[in-house]
């Protein structure tokens, strides 16, 4: 294969960002503490706006996405229970199996019956079953997780109507709801209402400063101050106690500065998918900054992608392109003028 001699566009994720100076300085000057003995105050500051911003009284910062979401289905699942979430979720398919093999949950996939990643309250009733109650003997389903945006459904959001007839379901029938709300942001933004709009009645939700926002590390968890205090404990058992976490923590600072900016690499994922439609290839209309597109000879065209210097993955059997900050309109453009002169 031979590689184009210009320069690589990245759209392997939207994580994939570099910090800019001014992120740069706001780590360098950071006030810091130990925030396993006795506190962060930079750290604290995060915890306290992400919270406010979320709609949950209270929240913690962790290293990864992938923790937050571990620490919440620890804490929501004993042994052996089952837990629903839409196909394709990522607690089931990027998590390494850490929702069974460490929270101890069974994930049972809920198919997107309402559109692009997003289950009809129908279909959730008819899972649920009995929920937690029911004799000793029987599996009981306990949890749900939602996620909005949903990655592997190319970004699709979950608006607040239809994300409060899916509560209503599973609160009727007992269940304790967590939200990974990884690109949550990029919903709110979509959608043009507050964060903690998408938030409304769940027992916890994750979001993650690290995708789009531009921040090098860094999730959040929320929830109630008692559901915080035990995750902080099951945080420190996984690892996460990082000490003078404020160097990172002054990031995420920064990047909650730059949410109304995804609206820009929305725009550049509607002109990318465009182009490439007009190219005939067949891709979703996107909603964020997800770009999937089909391919008969998936293996074949990524090579073909990547000999052009355009890098993307795989994701669900089709070729995600990730839309990100680090992402110009005229990338956008280089990226579509390679793929239509092949080079």
């Amino acid at each position: 294969m031979t590689l184009s001699p210009d320069p690589l566009i990245d759209f392997r994720s939207d994580t994939v960002t570099r910090p800019d100076d001014v992120m740069r300085q706001a780590m360098a000057k950071a006030e810091v503490g130990d925030n396993v003995l006795d506190g962060d105050p930079t750290t604290a500051a995060l915890e306290e706006r992400a919270a406010g911003l979320l709609g949950m009284p209270a929240a913690l910062w962790t290293p990864s996405g992938t923790m937050a979401n571990l620490i919440a289905l620890s804490l929501h699942l004993q042994r052996g229970d089952r837990f629903l979430a839409p196909r394709g979720a990522h607690v089931i398919t990027d998590e390494l199996g850490s929702a069974a093999w460490l929270a101890g949950g069974m994930a049972d996939p809920l198919e997107h019956d309402a559109g692009p990643g997003r289950p009809t309250p129908e279909t959730l009733s008819a899972a649920i079953g009995g929920g937690p109650t029911g004799p000793y003997y029987s599996l009981r389903t306990t949890l749900l997780c939602l996620e909005n945006t949903h990655n592997s459904a190319g970004g699709a959001v979950t608006p607040p109507d239809e994300h409060a007839r899916l509560l209503a379901v599973a609160k009727e029938a007992g269940l304790t709801v967590h939200l990974d709300g990884a690109r949550l942001w990029h919903a709110a933004v979509a959608l043009e209402v507050p964060p903690a709009a998408l938030t409304v009645g769940v027992d916890s939700v994750s979001a993650c400063f690290s995708k789009g926002l531009g921040a090098p590390v860094g999730s959040v968890l929320a929830g109630s101050p008692e559901f915080i205090e035990r995750a902080r404990r099951m945080r420190q058992m996984l690892g996460g106690g990082v000490r003078q976490s404020g160097v990172l923590a002054a990031a995420c600072l920064v990047a909650l500065d730059r949410i109304d900016d995804l609206a820009e690499s929305h725009e550049n994922a509607t002109r990318l998918a465009g182009g490439l439609a007009e190219h005939g290839w067949e891709v979703n209309e996107p909603e964020t900054n997800i770009v999937l597109a089909a391919a008969p000879d998936l293996e074949g065209r990524l090579r073909w992608l990547e000999g052009l210097g355009i890098r993307v993955l795989p994701t669900a059997g089709r070729i995600r392109f990730v839309v990100h900050r680090d992402l110009s309109a005229t990338d956008i453009e280089e990226a579509l003028h390679r793929i239509r002169t092949g080079g």
